[in-house]
């Protein structure tokens, strides 16, 4: 019964990366080019993260950061890390 209830608890706890999610379940980005059209000219594996796109990439599809399309407010990976950290202390 022990092993069931540690499943049971597990399988609630995800930590959803948009970038992540969209890339897996919109990879060609249509999605993003309905509703963001000024994102249209990046390649689609750009369009899930434009700010990590290099300068020219950016230049070529008429995109500037902070303008066009906004820079992130949240940094995934490291908010992951301190949700996972703050997890740890509750579950112990």
């Amino acid at each position: 019964m022990g092993e069931f209830l540690r499943l049971r608890r597990a399988a609630w706890f995800r930590i959803f990366n948009p970038v992540t999610q969209s890339e897996k379940f919109d990879a060609q980005g249509k999605f993003i080019v309905r509703y963001l059209p000024q994102l249209a000219k990046l390649p689609a594996k750009l369009l899930h993260a434009p700010w990590t796109a290099r300068p020219m990439d950016l230049a070529a599809a008429g995109v500037t950061l902070g303008k066009d399309y906004p820079l992130p407010i949240v940094d995934h990976a490291q908010a992951r890390e301190e949700t996972l950290r703050r997890y740890a202390v509750v579950k112990s």
